[in-house]
């Protein structure tokens, strides 16, 4: 079943955000990118103002330069307490990780990315 919908995806690892662009495209995804949560807010906005919001939001926890996904998810969530994001991060321990619901997450990913945890956890939040 290809996908349907409108992903923001936030990293700041350019290879990451190659990878998984083109996987979401193939997956039949709309997709828009941002490296750090400032850009992503913006983004975010600007799109949900314009009337073509997206449906699911991928945050990455860790960004050195600039704000990172617990930071960025309180932002989007003050703009839009319906926001559906998924915290994306290659530390399984991270307490955000652990408890993800608590800060506002409607799912997580584990890098490296797997394409079916990837396409399983967009078509369930999808269905929500």
């Amino acid at each position: 079943m290809a996908g349907k919908g409108k992903i923001l995806l936030m990293d700041d690892e350019q290879i990451i955000l190659d990878v998984t662009l083109e996987v979401l495209k193939f997956l039949g995804y709309d997709v828009m990118f941002a490296q750090n949560g400032e850009a992503a807010c913006a983004l975010y906005v600007q799109e949900k103002n314009a009337g073509a919001p997206f449906d699911i939001v991928i945050l990455d926890l860790s960004v050195p330069e600039g704000m990172g996904g617990k930071e960025t998810i309180a932002r989007l969530r003050e703009f839009d307490p319906h926001v559906k994001a998924i915290v994306s991060s290659g530390y399984g321990n991270d307490p955000v990780v652990q408890d993800y619901t608590g800060y506002g997450f409607s799912g997580k990913l584990s890098k490296p990315y797997k394409i079916n945890d990837l396409k399983l956890i967009l078509e369930q939040l999808m269905a929500q």
